[in-house]
């Protein structure tokens, strides 16, 4: 017999993430005691981290929080249109035969 997912609520795992980064405890120690996978807190912690009261949308529910993709995805665009002024201004230098 398989087991299904386990699902936490948004409180449970906004706790773990508030613990982990505070230092409270490792997160080794914390996976352990709360018999959760150290992969999950890490990427709980820094999705708190990184959004804080927007992030872990609650009771373990699959569905996508569609603000914290279109912000991940807007910090993405801003990212690549730094990179791709960064290569015109280096083909046009190069181009003027500095390279």
């Amino acid at each position: 017999m398989t087991q299904g997912r386990k699902r936490y609520d948004r409180q449970f795992k906004v706790s773990a993430a508030k613990v982990v980064l505070s230092g409270e405890m490792t997160v080794k120690d914390l996976s352990e005691e709360l018999g959760i996978k150290d992969s999950t807190l890490r990427r709980w912690a820094c999705e708190y981290e990184e959004t804080g009261d927007d992030a872990l949308p609650g009771n373990g529910s699959p569905k996508i929080n569609e603000d914290y993709e279109i912000m991940k995805l807007e910090k993405k665009v801003e990212e690549l249109e730094r990179e791709n002024e960064m290569l015109k201004n280096f083909r046009a230098f190069s181009s003027q035969g500095h390279a």
